[in-house]
């Protein structure tokens, strides 16, 4: 009887572990396949957005905030994991010289009416990305 609990205690250990292990694991690449997007749809959207008739008028770049705008929502909703909940936030988007600062927070679970209307009430974990670019030119 007492090896048997034993052998009982062992294999609830291992199973724990590799649920702890799982856990981690799936918030590590969620994480990095959130920078990793968020990285690449930024630089990617910016280069869409400039003005290259206000370049050739006057040999600086400029960015246009709606279209940059538009171009990440729609890259990264391209992109983005569809089982879990993103919240996009456009701190700064400076048009000349081109700036912006992006935040993205993402959440797991389902999408829960109550917690959609009283935005104070998160639950689970959230994991949040921000970057702040500016475009490089190679001149």
């Amino acid at each position: 009887m007492n090896k048997s609990f034993w052998g009982i205690m062992v294999i609830m250990i291992g199973v724990a572990s590799v649920l702890f292990i799982t856990f981690f694991q799936t918030i590590t690449n969620t994480d990095e396949h959130n920078s990793q997007l968020l990285k690449e749809v930024t630089e990617a959207s910016m280069w869409d957005a400039v003005d290259y008739a206000y370049f050739r008028q006057t040999g600086y770049y400029k960015i246009n905030k709606e279209k940059f705008v538009e171009n990440f929502i729609r890259r990264y909703s391209d992109n983005a994991n569809l089982s879990r909940n993103y919240k996009l936030q456009f701190y700064d988007v400076n048009e000349l010289p081109p700036k912006v600062s992006v935040k993205v927070t993402s959440s797991s679970g389902s999408f829960d009416a109550s917690a959609a209307l009283n935005q104070d009430s998160q639950r689970g974990f959230n994991i949040s990305n921000k970057i702040d670019a500016i475009l490089e030119t190679p001149y």
